[in-house]
């Protein structure tokens, strides 16, 4: 039997580097061959390759209908992002091809669709995969199955002008004890740009002003929020990603940040295109306001790929000039010493009920005009450029005859 003949099945993608899988995105060629390595001369009707591309969501719920009548909702929902069938062995008159011992190799390649698909992703109730499933087909014998998963990700560049663009807000509020107003709390902040890549500095300028009668700890979270969508119903997923914990704000004083740094960890890009998942950041500065909830100004963050460059915009495959740590694939942040916080210190108890009631009554919208594309993750150290060295030699000399004369002399 072909069960006993059969020492390896295998899936190998070409890969410009050994040991490194290969990156795709959108247009690009998929190639690589499907091994078989036999123990002796084995019969074999066909050998057909599948690749398929899905993003999936998946989450059940508890429903009350009565005060002894409960069932469960089922929410559920796919997209198709790839369909490619392919004859890798299969005689045309429908018999078998007889296969000798030993290694074979059979080549197949195949180019993913021009349009724009979606970038790999894993995520709680849902994820967005793609994979190629080869099936072998024997007389009178079951069929064999292998599959092999690859990486999909697809560029933004945060060198645009709308990534580039600073933001900017204010918000304010009063501090309440008993119905008595005992002062205002404002928060003013600013970020350079909007996006910005893993591995980056946030530099955070902020103003906080304090007219209470107490002190006050200012502190900057980075949010992620994964959205899941499925039958005009939306499952949302919350965490605190990066921190950063300012100085206490005396009673009636004003601290000011300029530029306080908070890094950006290795997590995946922002997924903005996909119809029935996203992957949004933000920026939050916050204060604790005594006899209220917190005070936080959110600043909307896109984690691209491309990181920031002062030559223009880059345009060729990024999956050949960078190397790509796919550990965000997992959505796993490394540890840190100071681990960053529950979603829930950073939003009080009746805000996040208040927003998954309104997210599960809310219908789902239309994704499909979001301009942003989805992105790729790159974990890199930047550095900047240092300013020009100073000088205290004027590099266009006066004669001595022409300079201005003190007064005095």
């Amino acid at each position: 039997m072909i069960f006993d003949k059969l020492k390896k099945f295998d899936i190998i993608f070409d890969s410009p580097e050994v040991d490194c899988p290969p990156v795709y995105s959108s247009g690009d060629v998929v190639s690589g061959r499907v091994v078989l390595d036999l123990s002796g001369e084995s019969r074999i009707e066909s050998l057909k390759l599948h690749a398929e591309g899905f993003a999936k969501v998946h989450w059940t719920e508890s429903r009350s209908a009565g005060s002894s009548t409960a069932y469960t909702q089922n929410y559920s929902d796919e997209v198709e992002y790839l369909n490619r069938r392919e004859a890798l062995l299969q005689a045309d008159n429908g018999e078998v091809t007889v296969l000798p011992a030993g290694r074979h190799e059979f080549p197949f390649s195949f180019q993913l669709p021009e349009e724009t698909l979606v970038t790999s992703f894993e995520g709680k109730y849902g994820s967005i995969r793609y994979w190629v499933k080869v099936k072998l087909h024997r007389p009178w014998a079951m069929v064999k199955k292998i599959k092999k998963e690859f990486t999909v990700i697809e560029a933004i560049d945060i060198n645009t002008p709308a990534l580039l663009a600073p933001q900017a807000g204010t918000k304010e509020k009063m501090a309440r004890i008993w119905y008595r107003n005992f002062g205002q709390v404002s928060v003013t902040a600013k970020i350079n740009r909007k996006g910005y890549t893993p591995g980056e500095m946030i530099p955070v300028f902020a103003e906080f002003d304090n007219t209470t009668s107490r002190s006050l700890v200012p502190k900057a979270y980075i949010t992620q929020t994964q959205s899941f969508i499925a039958r005009g119903v939306m499952k949302q997923k919350h965490s605190v990603v990066g921190t950063l914990c300012g100085d206490i704000v005396g009673s009636r004083c004003r601290e000011t940040w300029h530029g306080r740094a908070i890094k950006i960890p290795p997590v995946g890009p922002s997924i903005l295109q996909c119809r029935i998942i996203k992957v949004e950041y933000t920026l939050k500065v916050c204060v604790d306001v005594p006899g209220t909830s917190k005070l936080c100004l959110e600043l909307p963050l896109v984690i691209g790929t491309i990181p920031l460059h002062p030559f223009g915009s880059r345009t060729s495959s990024v999956s050949s000039q960078y190397s790509v740590n796919l550990e965000w694939l997992r959505m796993a942040i490394p540890e840190q010493p100071e681990p960053p916080p529950d979603y829930s210190s950073v939003v009080t108890e009746e805000e996040a009920e208040q927003r998954n009631n309104a997210a599960e009554q809310q219908p789902a919208e239309d994704l499909s005009g979001i301009l942003e594309r989805p992105l790729m993750a790159f974990v890199q150290e930047f550095r900047f450029r240092p300013p020009p060295v100073y000088s205290e030699i004027d590099p266009n000399p006066q004669p001595l005859n022409m300079r201005p004369r003190c007064m005095t002399c």
